[in-house]
């Protein structure tokens, strides 16, 4: 069941807007990712171009919004935009010296109007396994679906060696009929299997993603409080990558069911 659907998108120097509208009500709103220059004589540009939102209703942005918080309480209202509490933690970044260094550079803004559509958002930052950013949330209640159809996922071509497992298996079943019977036969028996692999083996892709994301949570944890030796900084650098993999399973699962769906 789609929530909203996209309408419009419009590309500018440092944000992408995109226009979407609800399909239960038809109510219209926009999303605005940016992210903020480096250099201190864009920054004026960039809070013009952020101030094309003024007019729209229902609106929420999202991303770096590097400023002095004297400039960014201004903008925020001028455009009638309101800074949801941070969860998790004060911070979004933290790097610098041994990573001594930390600010809030990234956040979620919104039109009271947008977020009187939806109940119970909150703004949370998330581990961060690769970049020297906190990556941070907006969220709220989600739809509960039924038991889903089996489907062949792409994700699975990613893992080493599954091609040729698969080969193997259909090699491994034999039935005797006609060759539509038997064709049909091997099919529903291969579907058995990797239902039964995707389970035993490969593994959920939340479960594994957070596995991951568990251990990648641990050192940055150790590293608030102490600074990390090659050991651990090697331990945190796998950790990182095995959540970098699942992420991007999870990337290739959502794409094939876009297309599915669109």
């Amino acid at each position: 069941m789609e929530v909203f659907e996209l309408v419009e998108v419009e590309e500018g120097m440092f944000s992408i807007s995109c226009l979407f509208e609800n399909c239960v009500d038809g109510l219209m709103w926009v999303f605005t990712g940016v992210y903020g220059p480096i250099c201190s004589r864009d920054r004026e540009d960039f809070w013009e171009e952020l101030g094309s939102i003024k007019d729209i209703q229902r609106s929420v942005v999202g991303g770096g919004l590097s400023a002095t918080m004297r400039r960014f309480s201004k903008v925020a209202k001028d455009l009638e935009l309101r800074d949801f509490p941070l969860h998790g933690g004060p911070f979004t970044w933290r790097g610098g010296l041994n990573n001594q260094s930390q600010s809030r550079l990234d956040r979620f803004l919104a039109t009271d109007n947008w977020d009187s559509m939806f109940n119970g958002v909150v703004q949370g930052i998330l581990p961060r396994p690769v970049s020297d950013h906190f990556p941070i949330i907006l969220e709220g209640g989600g739809l509960k679906r039924g038991p889903s159809p089996f489907r062949f996922e792409n994700m699975w071509l990613e893992e080493k060696g599954f091609k040729n497992q698969m080969k193997k298996w259909w090699g491994s079943l034999t039935f005797t009929g006609t060759f539509s019977f038997v064709l049909d036969a091997k099919f529903r028996a291969l579907k058995d299997i990797l239902k039964n692999w995707n389970k035993k083996v490969f593994g959920i892709i939340d479960t594994k993603k957070g596995e991951a994301l568990r251990q990648v949570e641990h050192w940055d944890e150790l590293e608030k409080y102490s600074t990390l030796n090659l050991e651990d900084c090697e331990a945190r650098k796998e950790a990182r990558e095995s959540y970098k993999t699942w992420v991007l399973r999870e990337e290739i699962s959502w794409r094939q069911k876009s297309k599915e769906c669109g």
